[in-house]
């Protein structure tokens, strides 16, 4: 039986959890804060599942014990990922290691070193960017590499999500303050919490030929008060390796929820829409005929991590040899959040170079 281990009680422990079990896993949920592990048994996972699951292994990090696992799934706060990826790398390294996203602060503190150590390990390492995984995002891929569209013209991709769903998910927390959210430095912020936008916008990019982002000019609207500080709203303007434009916004305000990809390209255009209504995600396109397509895809919400950890089951089999959620691809989006906080920062377009490695060096 497939051994796995999560760290982090929170919303996203819970989700990959519930995941892992439904694949019959073997599961432990560790976390530094017992009233955390209290909260996963008697309030987050029944409420979103119906009842607790007790085979699931819930326990304080000072009772683990060394252990080899198959899968172990880092959940915790993103300035936490890199430190404790180094950690499980180094004394019990699994076949899988999954990183939830963003993954890691934007100062990009350990992202090479960690590169180095997993390839040195052989450890399978993936970042949790499940939407690419989800399939709508997989008939949108097809519709695109069948040539539907012409050549690609242009990408817009858009997350923006108010953040008081994130906090009635998260009840225990009183405001942004009390978690990384209230930080853009710790991983927090629009930029890096709605990095979806940035990562789907590379992978359809990838799809297309048209490779990674290495240049992006970025304007931020940031929230500064004695008690946190955080970008709200991000707008990227971005150029990938081969010249494609683009547009990415991401932001903590909009109340009416956006989180669509748009590709016009010379003979028509297709556009992917997460959560088009309640029951289901959307795929629009027009070919060279002016017809316009539209294809429903039903999800639950459960279904947006069942991608992730069928694709990890995958894995584990050896039957990936290229992932869309590679640690490379995880280090690829977090180049561009580092790029759009220098960007805001000093008030121009900065060009990523990939060949000086996954730090700040790279970003000129």
């Amino acid at each position: 039986m497939t051994k796995v281990k999560i760290y982090g009680a929170g919303s996203i422990g819970n989700h990959l959890a519930h995941a892992c079990r439904s694949k019959g896993w073997d599961v432990t949920l560790c976390d530094i804060d017992a009233d955390a592990l209290k909260r996963t048994k008697y309030d987050i996972y029944p409420s979103r599942y119906g009842l607790w699951d007790d085979n699931i292994k819930l326990l304080h990090v000072d009772e683990l014990k060394p252990k080899k696992y198959d899968l172990v799934i880092i959940g915790t706060p993103p300035d936490t990922h890199v430190n404790l990826a180094l950690e499980v790398l180094m004394d019990y390294p699994p076949k899988v290691l999954l990183i939830e996203k963003p993954l890691c602060a934007p100062s990009l503190s350990g992202c090479q070193e960690l590169l180095v150590l997993a390839e040195s390990t052989g450890t399978f390492v993936t970042v949790g960017y499940n939407h690419t995984l989800i399939k709508s995002t997989m008939r949108a891929v097809s519709i695109i590499k069948k040539g539907r569209i012409g050549q690609p013209l242009t990408i817009s991709a858009r997350f923006q999500e108010h953040w008081d769903g994130i906090f009635r998910a998260h009840a225990w927390l009183s405001g942004p303050q009390d978690t990384y959210l209230g930080f853009s430095d710790r991983g927090g912020g629009a930029c890096s919490e709605h990095s979806h936008a940035i990562n789907i916008w590379q992978h359809f990019s990838h799809a297309l030929g048209m490779g990674r982002i290495n240049e992006v000019s970025a304007m931020m609207d940031i929230v500064k008060t004695e008690s946190v500080e955080y970008d709200r709203v991000c707008q990227l303007n971005v150029r990938s390796e081969k010249g494609l434009l683009g547009t990415i916004v991401q932001d903590f305000i909009t109340e009416s929820v956006r989180k669509t990809l748009c590709i016009q390209g010379t003979e028509g255009f297709m556009e992917w829409h997460v959560n088009y209504d309640s029951n289901n995600d959307a795929v629009f396109y027009r070919e060279e005929d002016g017809e316009t397509h539209k294809e429903l895809i039903h999800k639950t919400r459960p279904d947006d991590f069942m991608g992730e950890i069928n694709h990890i089951q995958d894995v584990l089999e050896g039957n990936v040899k290229a992932s869309p959620i590679s640690l490379e691809k995880g280090l690829d989006t977090m180049m561009v959040i580092a790029a759009a906080h220098s960007s805001h920062e000093k008030g121009k377009t900065v060009s990523i170079d990939y060949d000086e490695g996954y730090n700040l060096n790279a970003i000129k």
